[in-house]
């Protein structure tokens, strides 16, 4: 682990007028990181709990310690850290969880990143964020989703709604093709109730082997001709292209004992099937908010295949 990890904790609670030794926290993080192979996002965040708790004091007040300087999406480079900043909501995702309030994607000028409110980090009272407006949010953790950065919204995080128009950087785009593969990953999946991440082999890479939560998706590759799209197909546009339900995709795995028929089934509905999708592009994929059947006439469909074949050789 990075020695720079301990020397910021120990900074934190130096404002808090507690002396640690940085050999301490290195000591720790190391056992947590190489000894019992802990996440180093879990890891930092063990630590300071202990250290909290050593001490008397409240998390709350650690984060008051921190800077109150505002941070770019774009410069956010290390999970754990309590983080300001101005965004713009852009998406808003259906919660896949009871425990999530919201969760979607912010934008600034400088990039994309996702955010999850707990419902214990929040009051029920309290500001729910909307698409296409702009908010001060101070007090954020970031952590890790899928290899990119996210925030988490815990009980100290402050939400503020401002007049002030964002540019942000990833408007909403269109492509339309032919989709030539359903990647691993897609149909029924196990979600962690904690973060949200999709869970392999019942675990998750920061909360450990949990009780996952069912979810749906597509996660496909969509071929223009010319060039191809990695595409991520959410729950409820999954049972809209796909005529299944979650719960009719459960009844199916269950039955067959075998979750994999899901995957099958998507297969056969979308597989080399022409659609017009639009969405924001998150790394490489495109998040599909819209997804429509593409009619084409006789020459132009002869001449789109033809395309994608030669692409493919």
């Amino acid at each position: 682990m990075d020695l720079s990890v301990a020397g910021d904790i120990r900074e934190r609670f130096l404002k808090l007028g507690v002396d640690l030794a940085e050999e301490d926290i290195n000591q720790r993080l190391r056992r947590l990181t190489l000894e019992f192979k802990v996440p180093e996002d879990e890891a930092r965040r063990s630590v300071i709990n202990y250290f909290l708790k050593e001490n008397g004091l409240e998390r709350e007040k650690y984060y008051a310690g921190a800077s109150d300087d505002l941070i770019a999406i774009g410069d956010i480079r290390e999970a754990g850290r309590w983080v300001n900043l101005k965004a713009k909501v852009v998406q808003l995702w259906e919660p896949s969880h009871e425990s999530i309030r919201q969760t979607g994607l912010l934008c600034d000028g400088t990039g994309t990143i996702k955010f999850t409110m707990f419902e214990s980090s929040s009051d029920p009272e309290e500001m729910v964020l909307e698409e296409g407006r702009s908010y001060l949010i101070r007090g954020a953790v970031t952590g890790i989703w899928q290899g990119r950065y996210q925030l988490n919204f815990n009980r100290a995080t402050t939400i503020e709604e401002i007049d002030e128009e964002i540019i942000v950087e990833s408007p909403t785009q269109e492509f339309t093709g032919v989709i030539v593969e359903i990647q691993s990953g897609s149909g029924l999946i196990k979600r962690c109730p904690e973060c949200n991440r999709a869970l392999s082999k019942g675990s998750c890479n920061e909360h450990g082997r949990v009780e996952g939560v069912y979810d749906l998706r597509i996660k496909a590759v969509i071929d223009d001709g010319e060039k191809t799209q990695d595409v991520i197909i959410n729950r409820e546009l999954t049972e809209e292209l796909c005529g299944i339900t979650l719960e009719e995709a459960r009844d199916m795995a269950t039955e067959a004992l075998d979750h994999g028929i899901v995957a099958d089934v998507i297969r056969r509905k979308i597989l080399a099937r022409y659609y017009t999708i639009t969405g924001r592009r998150f790394d490489r994929y495109l998040l599909a908010e819209t997804i429509k059947p593409k009619k084409f006439s006789n020459d132009v469909l002869e001449r789109l295949l033809s395309q994608v074949s030669q692409s493919s050789e």
